[in-house]
């Protein structure tokens, strides 16, 4: 078996990949510049956006190949092993895709096909899923105590990844978003091959867990806020060049500090000898499944807490992607500025960070101390998601409805794959974790290209070719509102049929530790 630290330095090589991994938040960044390069309208690029989601999101492929690749009980990256074959097939997608998008907007090839755009879009998203199903999958596996905390953590660094990239933007390539598609080619596939040996999975648990990771969090927390400020600033105040370039130095050393973390962990546990730690068991056992057994994707597919999971995401998903995607479009019709849309883009990154670590860390910790269901925690953000809604379509102001909607959608990516460990067992967690994702696209499908698109298009048209106001968005955003109420319903109704569990599960598996 590998030594303990493995976990440590693997988590920090799974939090460098997260940190790049989150290019489908800078779509913002580069659309208006894929818009006019290509001589779309809005509906046009919303169905680009779409294969973007879709891309993003439908991860079944990685969970199928890191379960048909990847040693169960000895996983490690070592070239030509299996865990590496994930990575290296996210690496070959995000490159060919990014690539090819940057050879079309900069004209170097003919304008091509919508279908041919709407393909490589989708490639280069589609590298994400197979990043993120390694790295989620070997956090839950090294940390089966605090599976919560440890995803939310990757998850929190992924939502963070797109305002980091987006600082490297204005540092580098400032008002040339072609070259910035060029840098979302490059850039991850450099990272990736330089730090994916690293990665390793060790189930081992110990008493110092708990700490260490806490101090990941920190980091995170610490790295968000000071993002936050330097956007603020950014949006106040015209950085000149040498400012940028020490507020991203800055930030890449504070990405750098998880290695602190690492030695530190290295060092507490050289003396100590950590055991195994078995693979959960699935919290919910249907009747077709014995006891021990963890469902496979077919066998979670075939129960009703499947089907509310991932209804009650479609609901909550799929309008705060569709706003997300729309961010460029209703800051223009409400006379914000450039600077403060691009602001909003990175801020979101932000918010999303805080709602994928909040949701791991807060339901952990409620978890283990009253024995309460994760489901509860996507009822109350959906709740919230209600108010944000209508913030945004009945004020107009994108900056406070935006922090809502951005906290409540991240707190899904961290709570959405841990209700999936534990409901369904860890050994299939990555095909059935990425199969609910689905939601993302599905709902973007219907809200952004159905819902917000058309009715935009519609008040365009109506008004001559443009249009400014908040009738241009209002009817989406009251939509909007109505299907996250929908979607408490699914959500809520998760929670009564999980809670006892929960609570048993939990007084089982503290008999278990304290028996060890």
């Amino acid at each position: 078996m590998q030594n303990s630290n493995s976990k440590w330095l693997a988590t920090v090589a799974s939090i460098w990949i997260q940190c790049t991994a989150g290019t489908t938040y800078t779509f913002g960044i580069y659309s208006a510049a894929l818009k006019s390069s290509q001589g779309y309208d809005q509906s046009t690029l919303d169905t680009v956006s779409l294969f973007k989601d879709i891309g993003a999101d439908i991860g079944l492929l990685s969970g199928l190949l890191y379960a048909a690749v990847a040693d169960k009980d000895r996983d490690s990256c070592r070239f030509g092993s299996g865990l590496s074959l994930v990575y290296l097939a996210g690496v070959v997608q995000c490159f060919t895709g990014y690539f090819m998008m940057w050879l079309f907007v900069t004209g170097v090839i003919d304008r091509p096909d919508v279908w041919v755009i709407c393909l490589f879009m989708f490639m280069a998203e589609h590298a994400q899923t197979f990043f993120n199903t390694a790295n989620v999958v070997v956090a839950v596996r090294n940390f089966p105590s605090y599976s919560g905390t440890a995803i939310g953590i990757m998850k929190g660094f992924l939502g963070l990844s797109g305002a980091m990239l987006i600082q490297i933007y204005h540092t580098l390539f400032d008002g040339k978003p072609t070259s910035f598609l060029l840098m979302l080619a490059v850039f991850p596939t450099v990272l990736n091959l330089t730090v994916m040996s690293l990665i390793h999975v060790n189930p081992s648990n110990t008493s110092n867990d708990k700490p260490h990771l806490n101090r990941f969090s920190l980091i995170a927390l610490i790295i968000a806020t000071y993002l936050m400020i330097i956007i603020i600033f950014q949006n106040i105040f015209t950085f000149p060049l040498w400012a940028h370039i020490l507020t991203t130095t800055i930030l890449i050393i504070m990405i750098l500090s998880p290695l602190r973390v690492a030695f530190t962990a290295q060092t507490t546990e050289q003396q100590q000898q950590p055991e195994p730690f078995p693979i959960m068991e699935p919290l919910i056992i249907a009747s077709e499944v014995q006891n021990e057994v963890e469902m496979n994707l077919l066998q979670a597919m075939g129960t009703i807490n499947f089907w509310l999971l991932f209804l009650a995401m479609v609901c909550v998903l799929g309008p705060a992607i569709a706003t997300i995607n729309n961010i460029t479009q209703m800051g223009e019709s409400l006379h914000y500025s450039t600077t403060k849309i691009n602001a909003m883009v990175s801020l979101w990154s932000t918010w999303n960070f805080l709602g994928r670590f909040g949701g791991g860390f807060v339901s952990d910790w409620f978890l283990h101390t009253y024995g309460g269901g994760r489901p509860f925690f996507i009822s109350v953000t959906q709740l919230l998601m209600v108010v944000g809604y209508l913030i945004i379509g009945l004020t107009g102001n994108l900056y406070i409805g935006l922090v809502i909607v951005g906290v409540c959608y991240g707190s899904q990516w961290s709570l959405m794959p841990t209700i999936t460990s534990e409901i369904f067992g860890v050994k299939h967690m990555g095909t059935i974790f990425n199969t609910i994702g689905a939601a993302n696209p599905i709902g973007s499908y219907i809200f952004s290209l159905q819902v917000i698109g058309r009715i935009y298009d519609k008040e365009t048209q109506a008004r001559g070719g443009s249009c400014y106001g908040l009738h241009c968005f209002m009817l989406s955003y009251l939509i909007f509102s109505v299907v996250c109420v929908v979607g408490v319903v699914f959500s809520f109704t998760l929670f009564l049929r999980t809670r006892g569990f929960y609570a048993s599960t939990l007084q089982r598996r503290l008999r278990k530790l304290q028996g060890r």
